[in-house]
């Protein structure tokens, strides 16, 4: 439980850096949130970083929309648009997750001697 705590905490802090603070308006954002989408899913197993990653990239998306919206209309009238918009992020993180998992594997793989 406490690596899903994580990953939603790590997804709305960079979410919100990036639409507000660092990079913004530039694609130049996406390289923190990979490099977090990796480290989390280096932290698990393959399985669990598939989950934990999937968390951490609706998160990340969701919160970036939220904080970076300045339309007109009322934000809660926006928010199942953004959800569904994060469920896009939400297979991108996974695929961060699984490969952030399998890279460990493989260098843990590696480091024994056969």
């Amino acid at each position: 439980m406490m690596k899903y705590a994580v990953a939603v905490l790590v997804g709305a802090v960079l979410g919100v850096v990036g639409a507000r603070y660092l990079f913004v308006g530039s694609w130049l954002s996406l390289i923190p949130w990979g490099i977090a989408g990796l480290a989390l899913g280096a932290w698990c197993r393959p399985v669990e970083g598939l989950r934990v990653g999937a968390v951490y990239g609706f998160t990340i998306v969701f919160a970036f929309m939220v904080a970076g919206y300045a339309g007109s209309a009322p934000l809660v009238g926006r928010l199942p648009a953004f959800a569904l918009i994060g469920l896009v992020g939400a297979v991108f993180g996974l695929i961060l997750g699984v490969v952030g998992a399998a890279l460990v594997g493989l260098m843990n793989r590696r480091a024994r001697p056969s």
